[in-house]
């Protein structure tokens, strides 16, 4: 028997569990196009607004737009590890 697979249109954008403050503020649009690191190819479905805001920041600053996106999900992986563990986690490249 097949294993049953999530559909994207059954994300509704619920939050599931307690919401913690990581820190005061995000990084600026200039830190998040710093360079490349070993990666792994995933697949999102993002606000239609959101990927605009991306893609018109990332041609003012003559980068690409994947690059902010995953470097502003490291920093809030980082930020919320440092939180959780108390350490920084070290970056593989």
């Amino acid at each position: 028997m097949k294993k049953p697979t999530a559909k994207y249109s059954d994300d509704k954008g619920e939050i599931i569990g307690k919401l913690h403050r990581i820190r005061d503020e995000l990084p600026s649009i200039d830190e998040l196009t710093g360079g490349p690191v070993r990666q792994t190819k995933v697949t999102i479905a993002l606000d239609d607004d959101a990927l605009s805001f991306f893609k018109w920041e990332a041609r003012r600053r003559n980068t690409n737009y994947q690059r902010m996106i995953r470097n502003l999900v490291r920093a809030y992986a980082q930020a919320h590890t440092e939180r959780q563990f108390g350490v920084v986690p070290a970056i593989v490249s």
